[in-house]
């Protein structure tokens, strides 16, 4: 028997998934806890603890943002591939994104807004495609438990996912004390957010030391000098172009955030264009590799589909949560940012049966 499949430590999986599954627990409690309050600090006024944005345009924000969180796992499985690994990657997003949350527990207005998104999008495109990739590689090539595996990561994924839209929304209403007529601390939401997230990079750290494959430390494909200073003039050009195009913009008056959105949009939408022709053109990928790249594609719009309704729930659902629907039961009163969590309870609900 191979010796990975004797490990059975965690409910018959190999120990590291209880190190990836409970750090991705508190990643996703971390990152859900923020969106499910973020649309309403953003449009509410001022005096309720807002930033008192345009609703139109707050919505147009968190869409944008986890469009930019998606495109940026591309950027994050290439550093692991080439540079870091995927565990020294994973650890950084980790740090990323905590101190994003952080920011945004600071009452700093549209700046912190803004720089927490920066960060918390790096981070997150370094963290989310690599901690799957180790889960896969806990398994051996011949171990059956590899699929019942991943469906217990990702009832860990929603279980972080439904718990936080109960937790950091309570956080950010007085922990049940808020007064009548009060603000709304929505700071003191974020940082419970900041301290999941907190608590995931502890047990990634100390878990991963004890459980995890020195391999993973170690980068699939190391770039050579050449092609990192060839990477790097690119990447120099990429920024330089935008800084042109912003300034541009600047110039003329249309720099505000609706056309900023406007730019980020095109940029989703070009990018993962881009990502599969220098795929299929590579010549690092054979024709193999590039039928499957091909078969692949259909699904990936499929998926770009499915991500863009079940990301809706953080913007339209939330927006109609607020202003259509009644938020009492009885004395019993509950804020909108609670039915977030409806759409993790249904997944893990229907987990067990395809585990």
């Amino acid at each position: 028997m191979n010796k990975q499949n004797t490990d059975t430590a965690f409910f018959g999986q190999p120990k590291g998934l209880s190190t990836l599954f409970f750090t991705e627990m508190w990643e996703r409690f971390s990152y859900y806890g923020m969106r499910a309050i973020l649309l309403f600090y953003m449009y509410y006024a001022v005096t309720e603890g807002g930033l008192g944005m345009n609703q139109t345009t707050a919505a147009s924000v968190m869409s944008i943002y986890g469009s930019l969180v998606y495109l940026a796992t591309m950027v994050g499985g290439w550093m692991a591939d080439r540079i870091w690994g995927a565990r020294r990657t994973v650890f950084i997003g980790g740090v990323f994104i905590m101190f994003g949350h952080i920011v945004l527990a600071l009452p700093a207005g549209q700046v912190a807004l803004f720089v927490s998104i920066a960060l918390i999008v790096i981070g997150t495109g370094l963290l989310k495609p690599n901690v799957s990739d180790m889960v896969g590689g806990l398994y051996s090539a011949e171990d059956r438990r590899r699929d019942a595996g991943f469906s217990m990561f990702v009832f860990g994924i929603n279980l972080g996912s439904a718990i936080a839209p109960i937790l950091v929304p309570w956080a950010a209403n007085g922990f049940g004390f808020k007064l009548f007529g009060t603000q709304t601390n929505f700071h003191a939401g974020f940082s419970l957010a900041a301290v999941g997230m907190f608590f995931g990079l502890l047990q990634y750290y100390f878990g991963g030391k004890k459980y995890l494959s020195n391999e993973s430390l170690l980068p699939n494909d190391p770039i050579d000098k050449g092609d990192l200073l060839r990477i790097i003039k690119w990447v120099v050009i990429g920024i330089v172009a935008l800084a042109v195009i912003l300034a541009g913009m600047g110039a003329a008056g249309q720099l505000n955030i609706d056309n900023v959105i406007t730019l980020l949009t095109i940029i989703a939408i070009a990018l993962p264009v881009y990502y599969f022709v220098v795929m299929l053109k590579s010549p690092k990928v054979n024709k193999q590799e590039r039928s499957r790249v091909k078969a692949y594609i259909p699904l990936f719009i499929a998926a770009a589909i499915f991500w863009g309704i079940e990301e809706s729930g953080s913007v339209v659902l939330a927006l109609f949560a607020q202003e259509r629907t009644i938020l009492h039961l009885g004395s019993w009163h509950f804020a909108a940012a609670n039915f977030q969590t409806l759409n993790p309870v249904f997944i893990m609900i229907l987990t067990p049966f395809f585990v």
